[in-house]
C-alpha cells in the first residue's frame, strides 16, 4: 500500500488545517480530479488559493475522503493525533466515519486521554498496555546488556513496561534515577534533555528553534548552517533528510525546548516571527511576551479573522483567547473573550464556549451579546427552557433579545415561554401578531392562529421582524397550513441547492424538515430515505439537535411498519402513539396523542387524537373543534376530507361524512386510513359488496406505505367481509437499505457514480459498492436495466 504520513505537532496546534496539509501534500496535484465545490474547499483550506468566504468545514472533510478514495489502495498514519489542530482532526474525522470499501485505511496514534476525541467520534480503538516484566528483561537485555541487578529492578519499575523508556532510561545518570519515582514522561523528558544539554551551544540553539518551527525558518532565524544540527543526529535525537527535520519522539521536541531558560525561548521566539508569515508572526510573538502588549494582541485577533476565514474556528477562538490575555484594558479583553467563546461554540465545544463567556461577564458586565451567547450554549446542551428564560430576564432593555426567546420557545412549542415573551413586548406589531399567532397554533384556536400568521407574513416570503428575526417564511408557512406538497418542493430545491453548494453544514437541518414534509404527505419510502441521510450527515457533523429530529422521524415510520420504535423527542413520542393506535391500543394511544397535542406540527395528529378517543370510548375527549378551525382556515381539500372522517367517527349516521372522507387523492395515507374506517363501518352495518371495495382499496394503499399494522387490519376485515384477501406482495424496493434506495434512485436518472457521490457526499468507490449489492435486490445487472424497472415513479 501506498503510505502518507502526518503528525500533530504541538507547537502548530494553533494552526488550522497544518496537520491536514502535512498528510496531504504528495496528493495536492491531484486535486483537479475533484468534484469543483470540493477542490475549490480544500485548496481554500489548506492556503494553495485566496478565499473571501468561509468554505463549509464539512465540505473539507468530504473533499480529504474523495482525494484519498482516488489514490487508494492508501494507508494514513497520524501520529500524536492528540496535538493536530481542531480544523484537521474534524476533516479527517468526516472522512474516517464515511470510510467504507474505499481501500483506505486511516490510523490515529494518540497519548494519555488524547484518543478521547476520537473514540467518541465513534472510531474503533486499540489501548495499548505495557510489556509483562519477562518481557521487559528481555528488551533491556538486548539494548542495555549488564546492567547492575538493582538498576535493572529499577528500570523496569519506572518504564512500567514501556519499550521506549526501556531503552532510554539505562543512558540517564544513574544518580537522576536515584532521586526518586516521576511520572514516566517527565522522567524520558528528563533523560533526553541529559543528552541535549551535553550538545555544542549552537546544536542546542538550533534544536530550540526547530521545537517551535520548520527546518527553513530555524536555519534563517538563527543564522545557523545545518551542519550544527550533525551532533544531535549523531545522537539518535533527530534525523535529518532533504525534505526537512524530525525529532526522534515528541519528548525530545519538548526537552529541546522546556530545558531552555525562558530568556532564550523568548530570544528564539522574537527571531522566529522575522523569519515566518504574519499569522505565526503573531504566535511566536505572543510566546515572548510577559506582560500586556496590545500591538501583539491586535496581531492575534487578525491571525483569529485569518483562521476563521478557514473554518478554523477552533483555532481562531485560541488566538482571540490568547490576545484577551495580553489586552491590558478589561473592556477590550471581554470583547476578546466574548469573540473568543462564539467561535468555541462555533467548533463544537460548548463547555469551553461557558467558560470563556463567564470569564468576559465577569470582567465586562451581561451584554446582549453575551446574553445571546449563553442561551445558544445552554439551548445547544439540551436546555432551551434554561436558554428563553436567560433572554427573557434580559430582555427588558433589548427587545431583540425578546425576538430570540420567541425563536427558542416556538422551535420547541413552549406556549409558556411564548406566552411569557408577548407579555413582556411594549409594542403591538408584527412580532406579537406573530407570537400570539403561534401560541393559537399551539395551544388555543389554530383556525385563528393560521389566520394571524399569514396576514402578517403575506408581505415577503422571507419577512424578519426584529433584529434577528421570528422567520416565519414561505416554506414554514406552506408547513403551518397544510400546504405540504408546496413545502415539499421548497425544500428539495433548498437542499438541492446545498448540495450544489457543498453546504454540508447546513443540509441535516433541511434534510429533517423535508422528512418530516414526506412523512405528512404519506411518502413513507421516501421520507425513510430522507431521514437516515439527515441523521448520517447530522451525526458526522456533530449537530444533536437535528440528529434527534431525524431520528424520531425514523421511529415513527418505523412504527407505521410496525416495529417498536425508540428515542426521545415529540416525533419519538408520536411514533408510540401511532403504533398503539395502529395495534388497537386506543386508551394509551389517546393519552399519548393528548401529551403531544401543543407540540410543534401536534395539529396534524388531532384526527388521530379523534379516532383514539372515539375508538376508547371517551368521544368527549374528541378535540374535533381544533381540526375544523384549522381545517377550515388551511383551505385543504384533504384537511376537509379528513375533517369528514372525524365527524364520521362521531356521528350516529355516517354516510354522508364517509363519502366526502374517502376522496383524499393528495395524502394516500389519510385516504388508506377513511377508507378502511368506511369498511368497517359498511361491514358491520352488513353491506359487505361495499365494504369489499373499500377495504381492498385500504389494503393496497397501505402495503404501498409499508403500513404493516394498519394492513394487517385491512386484511382482517376483509376476511370477515367474506374475502380473502392475498399475501402482501413483494416489494422489491424494500429489500434495498435507505442508502441503496438513495442510490438506485439517482442513478436510474442517468447520474454517474461520481456525480451520486458529490451530491450524496460520499466516494464514487462507495457508491458503486452499493450499487453492486443493489442489483442483485433488484433482478438487474446494470443501469438499463435498471431504468426499465420505473424505480422513479414508485419512490415518489
Amino acid at each position: 500500500m501506498r503510505v502518507l504520513r502526518g503528525s500533530g505537532i504541538e507547537s502548530a496546534s494553533e494552526l488550522p488545517f497544518a496537520a491536514l496539509q502535512m498528510l496531504l501534500r504528495p496528493l495536492l496535484d491531484d486535486l483537479d480530479t475533484l468534484p469543483k465545490p470540493q477542490a475549490e474547499a480544500l485548496r481554500g483550506a489548506l492556503g494553495l488559493t485566496a478565499r473571501t468566504t468561509e468554505p463549509d468545514r464539512f465540505l473539507i472533510g468530504l473533499a480529504t475522503l474523495t482525494l484519498l478514495a482516488e489514490h487508494s489502495p492508501l494507508l494514513c498514519l497520524v501520529d500524536d493525533a492528540h496535538w493536530i489542530d481542531h480544523a484537521s482532526s474534524q476533516a479527517l474525522l468526516f472522512a474516517a466515519r464515511r470510510l467504507d470499501v474505499e481501500g483506505v485505511v486511516l490510523l490515529f496514534a494518540t497519548r494519555g486521554s488524547g484518543g478521547d476525541v476520537f473514540a467518541a467520534a465513534g472510531l474503533p480503538d486499540l489501548m495499548l498496555a505495557g510489556l509483562d516484566r519477562e518481557s521487559a528483561l528481555q528488551v533491556l537485555a538486548e539494548h542495555a546488556p549488564g546492567l547492575p541487578g538493582h538498576v535493572r529492578d529499577r528500570i523496569v519499575a519506572e518504564a512500567g513496561g514501556n519499550p521506549l523508556a526501556l531503552i532510554e532510561l539505562p543512558g540517564m545518570d544513574t544518580d537522576s534515577l536515584a532521586a526518586g519515582p516521576l511520572p514516566l514522561p517527565h522522567r524520558l523528558q528528563e533523560a533526553y534533555q541529559e543528552r541535549i544539554t551535553a550538545l555544542p551551544s549552537d546544536t542546542r540553539t538550533l534544536l530550540l528553534a526547530l521545537a517551535v518551527e520548520d527546518l527553513p525558518a530555524a536555519l534563517q532565524a538563527t543564522g545557523l548552517p545545518v551542519d550544527a544540527l550533525a551532533p544531535a543526529e549523531r545522537e539518535g535525537l533527530i534525523t535529518v533528510t532533504g525534505a526537512g527535520a524530525a525529532f526522534r519522539h515528541p519528548l525530545v521536541r519538548a526537552a529541546a525546548y522546556q530545558g531552555a531558560p525562558f530568556a532564550e525561548r523568548a530570544a528564539i521566539h522574537r527571531a522566529l516571527a522575522r523569519a515566518v508569515g504574519d499569522d505565526r508572526r503573531a504566535w511566536h510573538l505572543a510566546a515572548a511576551a510577559t506582560g500586556p502588549d496590545e500591538p501583539v494582541a491586535a496581531a492575534l485577533e487578525h491571525a483569529a479573522r485569518q483562521a476563521r476565514r478557514l473554518s478554523g474556528h477552533a483555532e481562531a477562538s485560541a488566538a482571540l483567547e490568547r490576545a484577551a490575555r495580553l489586552t491590558a484594558t478589561a473592556p477590550d479583553r471581554a470583547r476578546r473573550l466574548t469573540a473568543a467563546a462564539e467561535l468555541a461554540a462555533d467548533s463544537g465545544r460548548l463547555d469551553r464556549a461557558r467558560a470563556l463567556i463567564d470569564q468576559a461577564v465577569h470582567l465586562g458586565g451581561t451584554s446582549a451579546e453575551r446574553v445571546r451567547l449563553r442561551a445558544r450554549i445552554e439551548f445547544g446542551h439540551g436546555s432551551p427552557e434554561a436558554a428563553w428564560r436567560l433572554l427573557l430576564d434580559a430582555a427588558p432593555d433589548n427587545e431583540d433579545l425578546l425576538v430570540e426567546a420567541a425563536r427558542v420557545a416556538w422551535s420547541v412549542g413552549d406556549t409558556a415561554g411564548l406566552r411569557a415573551v408577548k407579555e413582556r413586548l411594549a409594542r403591538d406589531d408584527g412580532l406579537a401578531a406573530l407570537i400570539a399567532g403561534t401560541i393559537e397554533l399551539l395551544s388555543g384556536d389554530p383556525g385563528a392562529g393560521l389566520d394571524l400568521l399569514r396576514r402578517h407574513t403575506a408581505d415577503a416570503p422571507e419577512r424578519r421582524v426584529g433584529a434577528d428575526g421570528l422567520r416565519i417564511g414561505a416554506t414554514s408557512l406552506a408547513l403551518l397550513s397544510g400546504d405540504l406538497r408546496d413545502a415539499r418542493e421548497n425544500l428539495l430545491r433548498l437542499s438541492d441547492g446545498l448540495r450544489s453548494g457543498g453546504a454540508i453544514g447546513l443540509l441535516p437541518g433541511a434534510l429533517a424538515v423535508l422528512a418530516e414534509s414526506e412523512t405528512l404527505l404519506g411518502l413513507t419510502r421516501q421520507a425513510a430515505s430522507t431521514a437516515a441521510e439527515a441523521l448520517r450527515i447530522a451525526q458526522d457533523t456533530g449537530q444533536h439537535r437535528h440528529a434527534s429530529h431525524a431520528g424520531g422521524l425514523l421511529a415513527f415510520l418505523a412504527a407505521l411498519r410496525g416495529e417498536e420504535p425508540s428515542g426521545e423527542g415529540d416525533w419519538a413520542g408520536r411514533a408510540r402513539a401511532m403504533l398503539d393506535l395502529g395495534r388497537g391500543r386506543f386508551e394509551a394511544a389517546l393519552d399519548r396523542f393528548e401529551a403531544l397535542a401543543c407540540r410543534p406540527q401536534g395539529v396534524y395528529f388531532t384526527p388521530d387524537q379523534v379516532e383514539a378517543a372515539v375508538r376508547s370510548g371517551r368521544p368527549e375527549r374528541a378535540p374535533i373543534a381544533r381540526w375544523e378551525s384549522w381545517a377550515e382556515a388551511s383551505g385543504r381539500q384533504w384537511a376537509q376530507a379528513v375533517r369528514h372522517r372525524c365527524l364520521a367517527l362521531l356521528a350516529d349516521d355516517p354516510e354522508e361524512h364517509f363519502e366526502q372522507a374517502v376522496v383524499c387523492p393528495d395524502l394516500p395515507f389519510q385516504e388508506a386510513r377513511s377508507r378502511l374506517l368506511n369498511g368497517e363501518w359498511l361491514r358491520r352495518s352488513r353491506r359487505k359488496n361495499e365494504a369489499r371495495r373499500q377495504l381492498r382499496a385500504a389494503l393496497e394503499l397501505f402495503e404501498q406505505a409499508g403500513a404493516v399494522p394498519w394492513a394487517d387490519h385491512a386484511r382482517t376485515e376483509l376476511r370477515a367481509a367474506g374475502e380473502s384477501a392475498a399475501s402482501p406482495s413483494e416489494d422489491l424496493l424494500a429489500r434495498l437499505t435507505s442508502q441503496e434506495l438513495q442510490i438506485v434512485r439517482l442513478a436510474a436518472t442517468g447520474a454517474t457514480n461520481k456525480e451520486i457521490g458529490a451530491q450524496l457526499f460520499l466516494s464514487p468507490k462507495t457508491v458503486g459498492h452499493h450499487l453492486y449489492r443493489a442489483f442483485p435486490k433488484l433482478g438487474v445487472s446494470n443501469r438499463t436495466e435498471l431504468a426499465r424497472l420505473n424505480l422513479l415513479t414508485q419512490m415518489m
